[in-house]
């Protein structure tokens, strides 16, 4: 028996597996504390739900995932729009060389998935989904990667990325804490004095702004103004100089370029709360669409493979953030809560690395200096540089 679902229901399925997700990690406690996230649970218990379903020969379901492209769009857009140059001086020479280190992770990242996929006999751009598209990239990364390789007739690639995503997640949130907890305890590290009664700012004070239909509006329009510009950008950079730039990448460095813009003349025309909460939906359910849809059958025979990778991209992770980072960074105690904070990002995502640095501190005593960085490189900068090394190794392995 066959079920062919339409781009409406799927829609709706996608929603439903999303808030299913959330109810998940409400109740069961592992996955909240791995920041295991809800479309990640709901999508992938969906697809092993269909995975079952094919096998016994009961029915198999196909879904018109059309709309998971737009959903992508909008939320790298939403990204881009949060990106303010003026919050890298904030950060200083810290967040520069951080953000350096996390250019390094993905090419190393890349480089050893690379390699290991000769070993296992599996096409480059394969092994590449167990690199730095899917480990410092996440989910989202994995999804949008896995879907611009798929597209050069590259199988099972999105599968590969949300799978080895997913394995990162885990260990990203298993390990961060450790290697910060050795750093401290073994170099004996304090947190500066002089902040510990600077815990927190008084900017929350004031009383927030409302969200209105005629805000949210205006948040969409933007949004819409910039993907628009952007795709016809990147399709006209694929088309000058054969490299191929995919269509997500070209909407969120525009959507840079734009909230600058705003940010320079001091226009009132950009709210970060409604453009939070439009990526965030956006994100739930493009990540659903991707979990839900992937083919469980096609990587029956790669998961060894997949977890070989992952395993030595763990490994290359905690030594790098031990013997590298810490070091580059001031072997200091905001070095060692960053390096917990980049073991979870470089190996899942920001909420990762949140997570992680907040049971530091929690412990140990604060760093806001941990706190301001690992937010803007993770969530935004260290796109800045991933995303171009990721979309060269595409091209020259394709």
């Amino acid at each position: 028996m066959q079920i062919e679902l339409s781009q409406v229901h799927t829609l709706f399925l996608a929603v439903a597996v999303l808030m299913f997700g959330l109810y998940l990690i409400k109740k069961i406690t592992f996955l909240n504390k791995f920041c295991i996230p809800a479309p990640v649970v709901g999508g992938f218990l969906f697809a092993i739900l269909v995975f079952i379903l094919r096998g016994l020969n009961i029915i198999e379901i196909s879904l018109d995932t059309s709309l998971q492209s737009l959903f992508m769009l909008l939320f790298f857009t939403s990204v881009g729009l949060g990106a303010s140059f003026s919050l890298l001086w904030q950060g200083g020479k810290i967040l520069v060389i951080y953000w350096l280190i996390c250019g390094g992770i993905a090419f190393f990242q890349n480089t050893i998935a690379v390699l290991l996929a000769k070993v296992f006999d599996l096409h480059p751009l394969q092994g590449l989904m167990a690199g730095a598209p899917s480990l410092e990239g996440g989910h989202g990364g994995a999804a949008a990667f896995g879907e611009t390789i798929e597209a050069m007739g590259i199988d099972s690639a999105i599968t590969i990325g949300l799978a080895a995503a997913t394995l990162g997640l885990i260990a990203g949130g298993i390990t961060g804490g450790p290697v910060a907890k050795y750093l401290i305890n073994k170099h004996n590290l304090k947190p500066d004095p002089s902040i510990l009664n600077q815990q927190s700012a008084s900017a929350a004070d004031d009383p927030a702004k409302p969200i209105t239909t005629n805000l949210i509006m205006q948040q969409i329009f933007l949004l819409t103004f910039c993907i628009s510009l952007g795709v016809i950008l990147s399709g006209y950079f694929s088309d000058l100089t054969d490299f191929v730039l995919p269509d997500y990448v070209g909407a969120m460095f525009v959507a840079v370029l734009v909230r600058n813009i705003i940010d320079r003349f001091k226009k009132p025309v950009y709210d970060q709360r409604s453009v939070s909460l439009i990526g965030d939906v956006a994100l739930g359910i493009f990540l659903s669409m991707a979990l839900m849809s992937i083919q469980l059958w096609e990587i029956a025979n790669l998961a060894l493979p997949i977890l070989v990778i992952v395993v030595i991209q763990v490994i290359f992770m905690v030594l790098l953030a031990i013997f590298v980072g810490f070091r580059l960074l001031g072997k200091d105690f905001d070095a060692a809560v960053m390096m917990g904070g980049m073991t979870g990002h470089g190996l899942g995502a920001t909420p990762n690395a949140m997570a992680n640095m907040d049971a530091i501190t929690k412990q140990f005593g604060p760093s806001p200096k941990a706190f301001l960085v690992i937010p803007i490189v993770g969530a935004f900068l260290v796109d800045a540089l991933y995303i171009p090394i990721v979309v060269g190794f595409i091209n020259y392995f394709s």
